[in-house]
């Protein structure tokens, strides 16, 4: 659910100081959206589906859901960000795309909860990717309004640590919630509720004069356009971001389905240990994260902690498809060891690619643009590893060696390693 930056020459410029109760406001709401966000990516939405059409058709109906609600939010994001820059609401630039695009997104997911059939639950689930896009795109956007811009870094850490937190904190309301619908509600309403509280806090500009650029198709077309031929350590770079996060995003929407294939867990014990696992996955990410951005900054080094990261997910992967062999304790044990060892691989990824991506944007004249084209990657791999893992891999497998998720985590280990040899064709450090 990320968002390109906005068109910041449409912005006011920010203050001299930061108003205050923004800042604490403002990561309460980011943690509270991410929250509603993936708390459905991270079991809720597995669990609803088998409770719809069983265990067995699950896997390629996920990948249905959850690749078109990243295809449709891959199709929103570019319009998102630009909208609220043109705003001119009385109420503030920002702050009706906030609330509003919340308010839909807890109508959607309230849908989500209690759809009685599929073909409702990916309706609403695709309404929702609009509206998270719109609140998303505001919500970051009112850090340049807000921040100036020697603080802001400290600023964007904390949204950082939103990501991991919040995956976190929806793994246990999914743990806690006893059914369907309170496991997309309870989260949903929270975000509402710290949203509603960061909106008050606010003190949102007011656009006077309408902007003089347009906003068109060509400009939205031409938003994510780079030449790879004039670019190319960006372009490796860019494939290697792609490749790793699709590993990496494997297991996560698919963890509860392959308990309840490999291990026949029910879904409440689907979500129960998921729930521990990701205390022992996001904590280590924590850690790594802000390890491997301090270590890389000493040692002046970026490629060989991107190589590494990407290893260790791929290790932790497989480390995930070979657990039944282990037993049943034994494996369970395994999945923990490998949620720790991706841990690892992604908190380094995630501290250290970034800025190795960043010193090699191509235009430094269109630095939102580029960095949107980075963001595209994220986008793209969580569009597309539902699609290759439901749709593709996990029925041929089944088919072909009667071992379906077995033989995507390994297809999932694989991309990942090709992600690590992409970056060694960039030329940095």
């Amino acid at each position: 659910m990320d968002v390109t930056a906005p068109t910041t020459a449409l912005a006011p410029p920010p203050p001299a100081r930061t108003p205050r109760g923004y800042v604490p406001t403002f990561a309460l709401s980011g943690f509270g959206i991410y929250v509603a966000v993936l708390a459905p990516l991270y079991g809720g939405l597995s669990v609803k589906v088998q409770d719809l059409v069983g265990l067995d058709q699950a896997p390629q109906l996920l990948g249905l859901l959850t690749g078109s609600g990243a295809l449709f939010s891959l199709v929103v994001q570019p319009l998102a960000g630009r909208l609220s820059d043109r705003s001119m609401s009385r109420f503030g630039i920002r702050r009706p795309f906030i609330l509003g695009g919340v308010l839909g997104m807890v109508l959607s997911l309230v849908v989500c909860g209690l759809a009685p059939n599929f073909p409702l639950l990916l309706v609403a689930w695709c309404a929702g990717q609009l509206f998270i896009n719109l609140a998303l795109a505001a919500q970051h956007a009112t850090l340049a309004d807000q921040v100036p811009e020697e603080k802001r870094g400290g600023v964007s850490g904390i949204v950082g640590a939103a990501t991991p937190a919040a995956i976190l904190g929806g793994s246990l309301f999914l743990a806690i919630a006893p059914n369907d619908f309170l496991r997309f509600a309870l989260p949903a309403l929270f975000a509402l509720v710290v949203t509603i509280m960061f909106v008050l806090v606010l003190k949102d500009p007011v656009r006077k004069e309408r902007p003089t650029t347009t906003l068109g198709l060509r400009t939205l077309l031409t938003s994510f356009v780079f030449s790879p031929k004039k670019n190319p350590d960006f372009a490796w770079a860019w494939l290697s971001k792609l490749l790793i996060l699709l590993g990496y995003g494997s297991v996560a929407t698919y963890l509860t389905l392959f308990l309840g294939s490999s291990y026949g867990m029910t879904t409440d014990e689907q979500l129960s240990f998921n729930a521990k696992a990701q205390i022992f996955g996001v904590g280590t990410l924590i850690v790594f994260s802000l390890a491997g951005g301090f270590i890389s900054d000493r040692v002046g080094r970026r490629r060989p902690f991107v190589v590494a990261s990407g290893l260790a997910i791929a290790v932790g992967v497989v480390l995930v498809g070979i657990s039944p062999v282990f037993g049943q304790s034994g494996g369970l044990t395994m999945i923990i060891v490998a949620q720790v060892v991706m841990g690892m691989g992604a908190g380094t990824f995630f501290a250290v690619d970034q800025a190795l991506c960043i010193s090699l944007l191509p235009d430094p004249e269109e630095m939102a643009k580029d960095l949107g084209i980075l963001n595209l990657a994220q986008v793209l791999a969580s569009a597309v590893s539902p699609v290759l893992a439901g749709l593709v891999f996990i029925p041929l497998g089944g088919l072909l060696f009667g071992a379906g998720y077995v033989t995507w985590f390994m297809v999932a280990a694989g991309i990942a390693v090709l992600g690590s040899a992409a970056v060694l064709k960039v030329n940095a450090r």
